[in-house]
C-alpha cells in the first residue's frame, strides 16, 4: 500500500471584500450584525481564524459567551497576540484564571511590548495575591506607557500589600498628578495613607473621591471604615454615613428579590457563606473551629468566597462547604441571582466594610434572611440587612439605635478562638531571664489611636528599665520605621527602649515572637481580636481598654471571655495603672502565663462545641422569625 501523499495546501479563505464588508460592520460597532454576517460565513469557510477571531470580538462586546469562538481563533492563530489576549480575558471571566495568565502570557511572549497583555497579567496576578509577580507586570506597563495613571494606581495597591507603603503612597500621588479627577487614585491613597495611621488625611482624600464621583461605592465604603474604625465624630454621624451607603448601592438595584426558593419549613438549613477572607487570615481562623462542629444535620453550609486568593488554609475549611462557589467576576445582580437560585435560607456577610466586600449583593435581597458577622465592627447601613450577630456584652441594649440591622445577640461570646494546628510551647516567662519586663504590642500601626503613645509613653516612664517590643506589617517599611521612630520620640520615648520588627512570613514565626513578650498592651480605640486570643494561647495577657462601641469593645469581650476581667482598663489612666500594678509580682506572672492556656481552653472563647450549637440556635432562630412574619425582631437567642 502506498503512503498517502502530505499536501502543503491552505484551508480556502474567502473573498477579500467579504472580510472587508465584516470589519466594517465590526468598527461601525454593529456587533449583532457582524456576528450573524460571520457565522455564515464561517459555515462556508470553517478553518479561517481571522473569522473566529471577529466572531469572538463581536460576541465580546454584546456581553455574549465567546469563549468557544476564541478558543477556536487560538487554536488556529496560534501566533496572533490579539487572539491570545481576548481568550485570556474571556477565560479569566470563565474563572479559569490559570489558563487566563499562560493565555496573557503568550501573548507577552509573541508581542513583549503588549501593554494590555502585560496590565491584563498584573491585574490577574494582583486579584490571586502574587503581588511580587504582578509587581513585575505593572513595572513593565509603566516602562511602555509612562503616562498610565492606571497602572500607577494598580501599582500602589500591590505596593501597599507588600509592605512598601511609602512607595504605595507616592505611585497613589504620580496617578492624581497624571489625572487630577482620578476619583480611585484617591480612594487607594485614602488607604494607603490610613495603613499607616494617617487617618484625617485618609478621610479627606476619601471625601474628594467621593466629590468626584459621588455614586463611587469603594470610596464610601473606605471612608466608613475609617469613620468607626478611628470613632470620627458621634455615632449618629457615622450612622448617617452607613445609611448614605445603603442609599447609595440601593440605587444599582433593579429588581430586589421578594420571593425566594427555599423550602419554608425546611430539614436544615441552607446557609451561604460571603466572605473574601476564607484563607490564612483572621476570619478564616475563627470560622475554622465554628465549621467543624456545625452539625449538618441541621445546616448545610455553601462558601462564596469573593476573591481568587487560596491557600493551604483555604484547603483546610473547603471540605466543611457542601459547595464552594466564588463570585469574583460577576456582576452583583449576576452574584445574587446566583445566590437566589441557590435556595439559601440565611446568607451570611463576613466583611462589613472591609476590603473588597460584597454588601451590594446583599441589597439585591438574595436570601429571605441577611446577617453580618465577625469581619467588621460597626453598622453596614443596609436596609436588606436584616441582623447584626453578637453579643450583650459588645452592643449593649442602649447602644441598638446605632445599627440599621437588627440586632441578635449570641450567648456567651460572639465569636470563638481556632487554636493554631501546630505545636507551640508556653516558654517561661522572659522577665526572669531579662531581668525586666517586655510589653509588647503585635497590632498594625493604624489601630494606634492618638492616645495610644502618649499613654506607653507613661507606661515606659513609670516603669524605667521596661522594654517594648513592636511588630507590625508597616515596621517591614525602613521608610515606615524611621517615621515611626519620629513618632516615638515626639511622645519622649527613647527608641533604644523598642524593638521594632516587621512581620513574620509564617504563623509559626510570629507566635514564637511571643516568647520575649511577658505582657501585651492592645491598640485603643481599636484593639485587637485574633492577636489576643493568640496571645492568650501561648500565655500572654493582654491590657485593653473598653470603650463604648462595637470596635472598641472587642478586645474587652475576648479577654472577659477568657476569664482575664482584671485586665480590661475603663479608662486611659486605669489602663497605664494595670500595665503597672498588674506586672509588679513577677513570680505571679509566671505562675499565670504557666496555667493560662489550660485557663482559657476550659473558657468560653475556647468552647467550640458549644458556640456552634448556639450559632445554629441563633440561625434557626432568624428563619423561625422570617416565617412568622417577625423580621423587625430583636430576639435574644437563648
Amino acid at each position: 500500500m502506498k503512503p498517502k501523499k502530505l499536501s502543503l495546501k491552505q484551508p480556502p479563505e474567502p473573498p477579500r471584500n467579504e472580510v472587508e464588508s465584516l470589519l466594517a460592520l465590526y468598527n461601525a460597532r454593529r456587533y449583532a450584525e457582524a456576528e450573524n454576517r460571520t457565522r455564515a460565513l464561517l459555515n462556508k469557510y470553517p478553518e479561517f481564524g481571522f473569522g473566529w477571531k471577529l466572531l469572538g470580538g463581536a460576541q465580546q462586546m454584546q456581553g455574549k459567551n465567546a469563549l468557544p469562538a476564541l478558543q477556536k481563533a487560538a487554536q488556529l492563530l496560534p501566533h496572533d497576540p490579539q487572539v491570545n489576549y481576548n481568550f485570556g480575558v474571556v477565560l479569566k471571566s470563565a474563572g479559569r484564571v490559570d489558563e487566563a495568565a499562560a493565555s496573557f502570557r503568550r501573548a507577552i511572549r509573541i508581542s513583549p511590548d503588549f501593554v494590555e497583555a502585560h496590565n491584563a497579567l498584573g491585574a490577574l496576578l494582583k486579584e490571586q495575591g502574587q503581588f511580587k509577580d504582578a509587581l513585575t507586570s505593572y513595572r513593565r506597563v509603566l516602562e511602555l506607557s509612562p503616562d498610565s495613571y492606571d497602572a500607577y494606581n494598580n501599582l500602589a495597591f500591590v505596593l501597599r500589600n507588600l509592605g512598601q507603603f511609602k512607595a504605595a503612597v507616592e505611585c497613589c500621588r504620580s496617578a492624581i498628578k497624571l489625572r487630577p479627577d482620578f476619583a480611585g487614585a484617591y480612594s487607594n491613597l485614602s488607604i494607603a495613607l490610613g495603613e499607616v495611621g494617617l487617618n484625617e488625611e485618609a478621610i479627606a482624600c476619601n471625601r474628594r473621591a467621593l466629590e468626584l464621583q459621588p455614586d463611587f461605592v469603594d470610596a464610601q465604603t473606605n471612608l466608613l471604615f475609617l469613620l468607626n474604625a478611628n470613632l470620627v465624630g458621634d455615632a449618629s454621624s457615622r450612622l448617617e454615613e452607613a445609611r448614605k451607603f445603603g442609599r447609595m448601592v440601593s440605587r444599582n438595584v433593579t429588581s430586589r428579590y421578594a420571593d425566594w426558593q427555599c423550602e419554608e419549613q425546611p430539614r436544615r438549613l441552607r446557609v451561604g457563606i460571603v466572605s473574601g477572607d476564607l484563607n490564612d487570615h483572621p476570619v478564616g481562623y475563627a470560622l475554622k473551629s465554628l465549621l467543624e462542629f456545625f452539625d449538618p444535620a441541621r445546616v448545610e453550609l455553601i462558601a462564596y468566597p469573593i476573591n481568587l486568593r487560596t491557600d493551604r488554609y483555604t484547603d483546610l475549611i473547603k471540605p466543611y462547604f457542601a459547595a464552594w462557589k466564588p463570585l469574583h467576576g460577576l456582576s452583583d445582580e449576576a452574584a445574587a441571582r446566583l445566590i437566589h437560585a441557590d435556595g439559601v435560607h440565611v446568607l451570611l456577610d463576613l466583611c462589613g466594610h472591609t476590603g473588597k466586600n460584597r454588601l451590594s449583593t446583599f441589597a439585591w435581597k438574595p436570601a429571605p434572611v441577611q446577617a453580618t458577622w465577625l469581619g467588621y465592627f460597626a453598622t453596614t447601613g443596609l436596609a436588606e440587612m436584616d441582623y447584626l450577630l453578637t453579643s450583650e456584652a459588645a452592643v449593649p441594649e442602649a447602644h441598638r439605635g446605632q445599627y440599621t440591622e437588627n440586632v441578635w445577640y449570641l450567648p456567651d461570646t460572639w465569636m470563638c478562638f481556632t487554636p493554631p494546628d501546630f505545636g507551640q510551647q508556653v516558654t517561661p516567662l522572659p522577665a526572669l531571664r531579662h531581668g525586666y519586663l517586655t510589653f509588647g504590642c503585635f497590632q498594625r500601626m493604624d489601630k494606634f489611636g492618638e492616645e495610644v503613645l502618649p499613654a506607653w509613653s507613661r507606661i515606659l516612664a513609670a516603669l524605667p528599665g521596661a522594654r517594648l517590643n513592636l511588630a507590625c506589617k508597616q515596621l517591614g517599611d525602613e521608610a515606615m520605621k524611621a517615621q515611626f521612630i519620629e513618632r516615638l520620640q515626639q511622645h519622649g520615648i527613647d527608641p533604644e527602649r523598642v524593638k521594632l520588627q516587621g512581620l513574620t512570613p509564617t504563623r509559626e514565626g510570629y507566635l514564637a515572637r511571643y516568647s520575649e513578650v511577658d505582657v501585651m498592651l492592645d491598640s485603643f480605640p481599636y484593639p485587637g481580636v485574633t492577636t489576643t486570643c493568640e496571645a492568650l494561647w501561648v500565655g500572654v495577657p493582654t491590657i485593653t481598654l473598653a470603650g463604648d462601641t462595637l470596635l472598641s469593645r472587642q478586645g474587652a469581650g475576648v479577654i472577659t471571655a477568657g476569664g482575664l476581667s482584671d485586665w480590661v482598663a475603663k479608662s486611659v489612666a486605669d489602663y497605664v495603672g494595670k500595665a503597672t500594678s498588674l506586672t509588679g509580682d513577677l513570680p505571679g506572672l509566671a505562675k499565670l502565663r504557666a496555667g493560662l492556656r489550660e485557663q482559657v481552653k476550659a473558657s468560653l472563647l475556647f468552647d467550640a462545641k458549644r458556640f456552634a450549637r448556639n450559632f445554629e440556635d441563633a440561625l434557626w432562630g432568624m428563619w423561625q422569625a422570617h416565617t412568622q412574619g417577625n423580621t423587625s425582631a430583636t430576639e435574644k437567642a437563648v
